[in-house]
């Protein structure tokens, strides 16, 4: 009897592995816990980052949607703003220490602010990373609903966001964010 139960054990695993050898991806991502990429598109975690391509202050263009080599913290800041003004130096350091695995991007909205502050503000905390300017608000108020200032999207290099942050955290919190983000 318990020889028999052994057989049959052994015939059961023995099918189930050709059947999850043999059915296909689909079956596959089941067994494996992966999650499929998403299709909707929007500025919330789990869907994939709006897309937008915008031309930074060093003349450069810059592209955050899609499969990326890096991810990507985007971050919405205005100069008068002063968690953002608290926040510039812990962004330095992380743009830093995460060159390799990460991208971060700032978004001066600009429809609330100017261009001379936005220079300003730069100049002054010696920011180490690409800023772009978002002269009408499109890309923070309309594609990313922004709500407050600062506000820091985290997206993996597939495209899609893993978080968005608005306010300020101390930079434990948000070096934790961003070693989570830069491992996904």
């Amino acid at each position: 009897m318990k020889r028999n139960l052994y057989i049959l054990l052994g015939v059961i695993i023995l099918v189930g592995i050709a059947i999850y050898q043999n059915a296909g991806p689909g079956i596959q991502s089941v067994f494996q816990h992966e999650k499929p990429m998403p299709t909707e598109m929007g500025p919330k975690a789990g869907l994939l980052a709006p897309a937008f391509t915008a031309q930074g202050l060093d003349d450069k263009e810059y592209h955050v949607g899609g499969e990326q080599d890096k991810a990507i913290l985007l971050n919405f800041w205005a100069s008068w703003c002063g968690p953002c003004q608290q926040e510039a130096p812990e962004l330095n350091a992380l743009a830093e220490k995460y060159k390799d695995s990460l991208n971060i991007y700032g978004v001066n909205v600009t429809k609330y602010d100017n261009k001379k502050n936005a220079q300003s503000f730069i100049e002054k905390y010696h920011l180490n990373f690409p800023v772009m300017l978002d002269l009408n608000g499109d890309i923070y108020e309309k594609q990313y609903k922004g709500i407050a200032f600062p506000t820091n999207v985290l997206i993996n290099k597939h495209g899609v966001v893993q978080e968005v942050v608005v306010g300020i955290l101390s930079p434990k919190e948000l070096e934790k964010k961003v070693k989570d983000l830069t491992k996904s």
